[in-house]
């Protein structure tokens, strides 16, 4: 994975877009609702430098366990909670699908903390039961 894919599947979800609130080399990837007032909630954070090239993403405290526990490229975030952020490092040793799963699931989490307004909004397909 390189940062024009990570960016493209961090952007590719719908009400996402990308922001620079610690300066121009740390993207921060978010999720905001069109409601009026919803404030925008990140679900992905990367300095997007492809010679150090990781990313910190939001997962559930039991599951970040697990993968911190089987894969060595997965660690707590960095200046991040590390009971529900973890840090991965995208070196090409964990498979593209793995991190993808990984992007969505962040961004899933984040979502499912939204109002079910801002979900309807969104479009977020897990309101019918369905998978984002």
């Amino acid at each position: 994975m390189d940062v024009a894919e990570l960016r493209g599947i961090c952007l590719g979800f719908p009400g996402a877009f990308e922001d620079f609130p610690f300066g121009p080399e740390t993207s921060v990837f978010k999720v905001q609702a069109a409601v009026s007032g919803s404030a925008a909630k990140m679900f992905a954070l990367s300095a997007m430098d492809q010679h150090d090239f990781a990313v910190s993403l939001k997962c559930e405290p039991a599951l970040a366990e697990q993968l911190r526990a089987g894969h060595p490229e997965i660690t707590g975030a960095w200046h991040l909670n590390k009971k529900h952020w973890n840090g991965v490092r995208l070196d090409g040793s964990l498979p593209d699908a793995m991190v993808r799963d990984m992007i969505e699931d962040s961004y899933d989490l984040v979502v499912a903390s939204l109002t079910r307004r801002q979900q309807e909004q969104l479009g977020w397909a897990r309101l019918a039961g369905g998978r984002a």
